[in-house]
């Protein structure tokens, strides 16, 4: 089933397995084997794997760090294709432009952006992923999102050519973006930052990670803030308020240091972590009338 699409790989040069353990590249540590996981050397072999992949009309999904992924316990039947070390360049172009590739992590690009003096981006320093997935999920935190900096991602479309959605056209939203739930793939972006002290710079982005690291459940596995914020509401306050900070199910746990973070408390499955979700779920909306929607994307 997946011969054509190993072929497309090996064309490229382009690093392959089957049955790879999905729990060692995703944040919570859970999850079962993707039948073929790819790790594509470059545009050109992503574009093709692509297009092989839609040929079989094999399931395929895209993955960067993992940090925002709860995979089955039975894994994935198809492809899992992630935009891994082949996607990680970033470039100083002046006047404040930076443009990187999918691939490079977060904090890696707040570091560059910091070796050149460039402000903006300090609200996003630690977010456990890649650069494409920020973009994808307009990630924010802390007064900041993508949306504030990000001018255009360029991608791969449905039928394999190379694209650019610019300005209005990437739809910024509460972690939402044109590419959420699209078959559109983010393989670069284009920033506009600002010239900032570095210091200030420097002192903004350590104020940031002290914050998370006194905030958040950071020893543990986890994919960061489990739900969506609802409107008017903090998912975290509404969970504490509802007594379910510490609430247990299997390996799974409402963290007691934040109760918008599940976490892998103890070898947790990642139906434990879904059981939990649910629970969380259902308690909040019996007692306060709010329905929690999940950041967690689920595969499977």
């Amino acid at each position: 089933m997946f011969e054509v699409i190993i072929a497309a790989a090996e064309k490229h040069k382009t690093e392959y397995h089957k049955e790879f353990p999905l729990s060692s590249v995703t944040s919570f540590k859970t999850g079962g084997p993707a039948a073929l996981y790819v790790l594509p050397s470059g545009r050109d072999a992503l574009a093709d794997i692509l297009t092989a992949c839609r040929a079989q009309k094999v399931r395929f999904c895209i993955i960067g760090n993992g940090s925002n992924l709860l995979i089955s316990d039975d894994g994935f039947p198809g492809v899992v294709i992630r935009i891994g070390p082949a996607f990680s360049q970033v470039q100083y172009h002046g006047d404040g432009i930076v443009t990187c590739d999918a691939g490079v992590s977060v904090t890696g690009l707040c570091n560059f952006a910091l070796k050149h003096a460039l402000t903006g981006l300090e609200f996003a320093f630690g977010i456990p992923g890649t650069a494409g997935g920020a973009a994808y999920m307009n990630a924010g935190a802390y007064g900041g999102e993508m949306k504030d900096v990000l001018l255009a991602c360029e991608h791969i479309a449905p039928d394999g050519s190379f694209g650019t959605f610019s300005g209005d056209e990437l739809a910024l939203g509460y972690r939402k973006s044109v590419y959420t739930d699209s078959d559109y793939v983010i393989t670069g972006l284009r920033l506009h930052l600002q010239p900032g002290e570095p210091s200030a710079i420097r002192a903004a982005m350590d104020d940031k990670m002290s914050r998370r690291k006194a905030k958040q459940p950071l020893e543990y596995p986890s994919a960061g803030s489990t739900f969506k914020r609802p409107e008017g509401y903090f998912a975290g306050a509404l969970i504490e308020e509802c007594g379910l900070k510490g609430f247990t199910v299997g390996g799974a746990q409402v963290s007691e240091k934040h109760a918008g973070f599940v976490i892998n408390k103890a070898g947790a499955t990642t139906t434990d972590i879904l059981n939990l979700i649910h629970a969380v779920q259902e308690r909040v909306y019996a007692q306060k009338g709010v329905h929690l929607e999940t950041e967690v994307k689920y595969i499977g």
